[in-house]
């Protein structure tokens, strides 16, 4: 009887989680502005904790800091468009210049004695899809821009709500400490994770600016806000970022600036987001790469190009969440990285 009773619990849980999931799908586009003002808040309600300590009133603290992603946004959406409008147009002139590229490299293999078939491998290096494939990509990222207005609106009133949202927990929370202190420590590790991935992201763009910027390649205010974002993608997203920036070298026809492009993005990449983010990070927050994996495609699946965007972040908060509670610790368990703890059993 007690089995039955197990299974039928399992069961409930197991179809509650399909509505959710459904109900997600379904009302993709408020999920999304939602799940944006939640982490773009959670990563703000730091800098306003910094102000407070250093006894900055709070209305000036506000207005200090929406004036500033304000400006932020209104700026990159500007260089994003006004460099995407630009791209899109030469896009014809590119792939010539890219083909006649290849020619030129296909040339020096034939000289060592190789054959190729030209026309085959051109046609399999379909290099227009992939710089449509990046285009169609840039205006899903438009899309996340035009939508603005709506997540500022939500991430106020998200701040607004932090010192209420506090005595309200303290509220639910009475009778028992314990529970209390496991919601902080989940609110403190995931704003954690947020801060800490928004620096590396920025310094991975920042990075691949100077190096653009040095090789001279077209538009390279645009690349590195592309590999900003894409910096949220994990694997996926590097490789992805670095294709269009890669290719355009390739255009210039200087065949040694695009290698050492291609090894400074590596480098790159691997530096911050190996090295430099688990050190910020801290191995507890380690997700398992099966898991990664799988979370892009589901995340994707229901939210779209957003979706993989957020899939690590939304991962990662459930993570926290089940691992700070002791009934749903095992959930958390199987979603961590183990080979990356310290004490493994």
């Amino acid at each position: 009887m007690l089995e039955r009773s197990n299974i039928m619990y399992y069961f409930f849980y197991v179809a509650t989680s399909i509505i959710i999931i459904a109900g997600f799908k379904a009302a993709s586009e408020v999920v999304i502005i939602l799940l944006l003002s939640i982490f773009i808040a959670s990563i703000l309600s730091a800098f306003l904790n910094f102000m407070e300590e250093r006894k900055i009133p709070k209305l000036p603290s506000y207005f200090l800091l929406f004036s500033i992603l304000i400006i932020i946004s209104l700026l990159l959406t500007y260089m994003i468009n006004t460099s995407l409008t630009s791209f899109s147009s030469n896009l014809p002139i590119y792939e010539k210049k890219i083909k006649a590229s290849i020619l030129l490299i296909i040339g020096y293999i034939e000289e060592y004695g190789f054959n190729i078939n030209k026309e085959e491998l051109l046609k399999a290096l379909n290099f227009s899809y992939f710089f449509k494939f990046t285009t169609n990509l840039i205006g899903d990222i438009g899309a996340i821009f035009s939508k603005a207005l709506l997540v500022f609106i939500g991430v106020a009133f998200i701040l607004s709500e932090t010192k209420v949202f506090e005595k309200k927990l303290k509220v639910i929370f009475n009778s028992d400490s314990k529970k209390l202190y496991s919601f902080k420590l989940f609110s403190h590790n995931l704003q954690k994770y947020f801060i800490v991935k928004t620096f590396t992201s920025f310094l991975t763009g920042f990075f691949i600016f100077v190096v653009l910027f040095f090789f001279k390649v077209d538009y390279p205010i645009l690349w590195a806000v592309i590999a900003f974002l894409f910096n949220f993608i994990p694997v996926v997203g590097s490789i992805v970022a670095a294709i269009p920036a890669v290719l355009l070298s390739l255009v210039s026809g200087h065949l040694d600036h695009t290698l050492w492009l291609m090894l400074f993005y590596v480098v790159i990449n691997i530096s911050i987001s190996n090295i430099l983010e688990p050190k910020f990070m801290g191995k507890e927050l380690g997700l398992s790469p099966m898991i990664i994996f799988f979370s892009l495609i589901f995340w994707g699946w229901i939210l779209g190009i957003v979706g993989m965007f957020l899939a690590v972040p939304i991962t990662m908060t459930l993570k926290i969440a089940f691992e700070s509670t002791q009934n749903t610790r095992w959930i958390g368990v199987l979603l961590s990285d183990l080979s990356s703890k310290k004490n493994r059993s």
